[in-house]
């Protein structure tokens, strides 16, 4: 599998050749209903929101000028660059509309009592 860059020629994806781990992240009640909340995990900055209580986790920096995913807008399912305005799907990552041209990774969630836990590779 070949390398796939964002906007700023950063390299966002690799392959299958690393083992993945699920993290704990936070807890349920650190993140408020609407809300996202970023967190370094190793060399990774990880949005996480909490939509109508469902988690969703995606890579925190927006693909074209690198602005906190997780102070965006929550919107049918996506969340709203808050620099710009590009939109993300939080289930696919995938990107809706420019500036950026690209969409973010993103991470499976499990919720195990009150811990919020993150799969990453």
């Amino acid at each position: 599998m070949e390398s796939r860059y964002d906007d700023r020629g950063r390299t966002v994806g690799v392959g299958n050749d690393v083992m993945s781990r699920s993290v704990a992240i936070a807890k349920v009640d650190d993140i408020a209903v609407g809300n996202g909340k970023a967190f370094e995990v190793g060399e990774k900055r990880i949005a996480v929101f909490n939509v109508e209580e469902s988690f969703y986790a995606i890579d925190d920096a927006c693909p074209h000028a690198g602005a906190s995913l997780a102070e965006g807008y929550l919107k049918d399912g996506n969340v709203g660059c808050p620099w710009h305005y590009a939109e993300f799907d939080l289930t696919t990552g995938d990107h809706h509309h420019a500036p950026a041209t690209c969409g973010v990774s993103v991470y499976p969630v499990v919720v195990e009592g009150n811990q919020i836990k993150v799969t990453i590779a």
